[in-house]
């Protein structure tokens, strides 16, 4: 009755996410109008007043009637109608599939767990079997569209969330390109359907088969097989070269090497069965590094260069789950099929599954015998062995180059800012735009990922949080001759919050300018119009560098997110707010000396603690004030 009652709730959950696919509305096409107003709006404070009323011409042209902009917005219109999601695409290959970086630091975040403590070897081991069995607990969840549907937190919460990207976890590739990179997605096809997962350890690679005679592994089977993989590449003679760091490489540098790789059908027999893997597991060397935040978020995010474990990776698999022998341990994704909040859930639950449940170590006498994992052979020659030594060198620069600083700031967290009556994400936005304005003296350019799931296939638009009322607040922050009193502080503060809360309201429901001005730069290219003077515009061009990369990522199990900055003279800001403290993972490059993560770090804990001291002195006033007025209004009784 149990197996019945378990299988009708599966059919039921089927049949929500089926129908929530069908009530849930397509992405809007904002109207031309107000898309233009707002850009205006998002770029006058940040450029020169010479340049903005040149922009301001060049936008009034492109939007007026019978201009240039409506006919691409009726275009845009149409594609709408005939589109699942309007803009999908388009904002796939100008997000990820376009750029020609190497996805580590610059692309790929990374989930940090808690520094775990294993006795021995072995003990890592048993973990990694661990995750491998939560894995594919969550995999037949997914499988059996069994997952329970998101439903929206924060602002406009309780809407149902749609749920296409939880299907690509384990299941997409990308395939590196000269010009543009490929995500294919494998469907549900029974045969297609991945059963074996790549293990990688000594920078070698080897298919691990989680089904062998159509039943799946149990714990004790998976450690069995992990150790013969370990033992496997001990052996030095049949160690081959590290064929994973041309993962790490430029995506047209990769895409190069992969070529000269399929020329010879071993390489080839290789590549498809990393290709069509579940996931990949790398069981990492120690480092012999202190393994603080700061460091493990370090040796997650580029696995430390070719020295450390750089090449004990496949960065084109969407899923690679982390376990150092010595505890430091992750996962590290391809940001292409999924966001933020897909990685956080899958790594929630398997680390939920790893403390969780007793160990279901089977008896010795119930283990199979397996055929042996097998070892992935590579042939190279002198010219590959040319790529493998000049990816190495490029992951070394950038391995040198990331200053990382992760940091806990422990004073309050999200009560704190809830008692004020503020959103503690728009709290939190303004408290970056005043550390940024602290060091630099002006704002730029914000990205703040906003999810639009609220739509069929949404993955995110950008919420630009350098507002002109962030923008006035930190200047009276800063402002040192003392002109601003409290109350206008605050009021300025609220002001700012204000803005923050619309903007994200107008982006997760369709409704923000990046993905519209994206959609109609595209269709112009479709066209194959000369590109429009608004997207050739300084303003524009400048408009899309994102100096300040931001991101909300909450967990509810102890673990922290984050990535690389998404420019050369930029910072990447993730931050996980929680009810006592905030974790941010703020990052930078060395190589440019205007950025610095400690520097930065330093006065976002100045700033976070001055406006919590604003906050307190604001509440402070309104208290007496509010005794005062009490008593005033009291009948005055005499001593007698």
């Amino acid at each position: 009755l149990s197996e019945l009652g378990k299988d009708i709730k599966i059919i039921y959950i089927n049949l929500l996410v089926f129908f929530l696919h069908q009530v849930l509305p397509k992405v809007p096409v904002p109207p031309l109008k107000q898309t233009l107003d707002t850009y205006l709006k998002c770029v006058q404070h940040l450029v020169k007043e010479e340049q903005f009323k040149k922009t301001k011409a060049i936008v009034e042209k492109f939007g007026a009637p019978g201009g240039v902009g409506e006919v691409l917005q009726k275009k845009l219109l149409e594609r709408r109608d005939k589109t699942t999601n309007w803009v999908y695409d388009y904002w796939l290959e100008d997000m990820y599939l376009n750029n020609r970086l190497a996805l580590p630091v610059n692309s790929s975040p990374v989930m940090v767990f808690p520094k775990q403590t294993f006795r021995d070897h072995k003990d890592a081991l048993r973990f990694a079997a661990r995750l491998i069995r939560g894995v594919l607990e969550y995999k037949a969840l997914i499988d059996a569209r069994a997952l329970p549907v998101d439903f929206a937190r924060g602002q406009l919460a309780g809407t149902p969330l749609c749920m296409e990207q939880y299907y690509r976890l384990f299941t997409s590739y990308r395939y590196p390109g000269l010009k543009t990179d490929v995500l294919k997605v494998q469907m549900n096809a029974a045969s297609s359907v991945p059963e074996h997962i790549i293990v990688a350890c000594k920078n070698q690679f080897f298919v691990l088969d989680v089904v062998v005679n159509s039943k799946q592994l149990n714990e004790t089977e998976i450690l069995s097989q992990l150790e013969k993989i370990t033992k496997m590449a001990e052996n030095a003679e049949e160690r081959l070269p590290p064929v994973g760091i041309l993962t790490s490489d430029g995506r047209t540098e990769w895409a190069q090497a992969r070529d000269a790789l399929i020329k010879d059908q071993t390489n080839r027999d290789s590549l498809a069965l990393i290709e069509s893997c579940m996931c990949v597991v790398c069981l990492d060397e120690p480092s012999g590094l202190e393994p603080r935040d700061t460091t493990r978020a370090l040796l997650m995010l580029h696995g430390g260069g070719r020295e450390k474990n750089g090449a004990n990776r496949w960065y084109d698999k969407s899923m690679q789950f982390v376990v150092g022998m010595d505890g430091v341990c992750g996962v590290v994704c391809d940001h292409s099929p999924f966001e933020g909040i897909v990685l956080v859930q899958c790594s929630e639950y398997v680390m939920k599954y790893i403390t969780g449940s007793p160990s279901k170590m089977a008896r010795a006498s119930s283990i199979r015998e397996l055929p042996p994992p097998r070892r992935l052979l590579w042939k190279f020659n002198p010219h590959i062995q040319g790529h493998l030594a000049a990816a190495g060198d490029r992951l070394q620069r950038l391995v040198n180059n990331l200053d990382m600083d992760v940091f806990k700031f422990k004073v309050y967290g999200k009560e704190f800012i809830k008692k004020q009556k503020m959103s503690p994400d728009a709290f939190i936005q303004v408290a970056l735009q005043l550390a940024f304005f602290k060091c630099s003296g002006r704002l730029v350019s914000t990205y703040e990922s906003a999810s639009i799931r609220r739509f069929q296939e949404g993955r995110v638009d950008n919420i630009r949080s350098a507002t002109p009322e962030a923008l006035a607040f930190v200047k009276s922050m800063t402002d040192e001759r003392a002109t601003f009193t409290d109350s206008e502080k605050m009021k300025r503060l609220r002001d700012a919050i204000n803005a923050q809360t619309n903007y994200t309201i107008a982006a997760i429901t369709g409704m923000a300018i990046d993905n519209h001005l994206l959609g109609l730069l595209r269709i112009a290219k479709e066209l194959n119009m000369e590109k429009p003077e608004i997207f050739c515009d300084e303003t524009y061009l400048a408009s899309n560098q994102f100096i300040l990369s931001t991101s909300q990522v909450p967990t509810t199990v102890e673990m922290f997110c984050c990535y690389g900055p998404v420019v050369p003279n930029g910072y990447g800001a993730c931050y996980n707010p929680q009810s006592d403290h905030i974790i941010f993972c703020v990052s930078s490059f060395w190589e440019n000396t205007g950025t610095s993560s400690a520097v930065f770090v330093k006065v976002l804990n100045e700033g976070l603690l001055e406006i919590r001291d604003l906050c307190n002195r604001g509440s402070a006033a309104a208290t007496k004030l509010a005794d005062c007025s009490q008593g005033a209004g009291q009948p005055h009784k005499s001593g007698k």
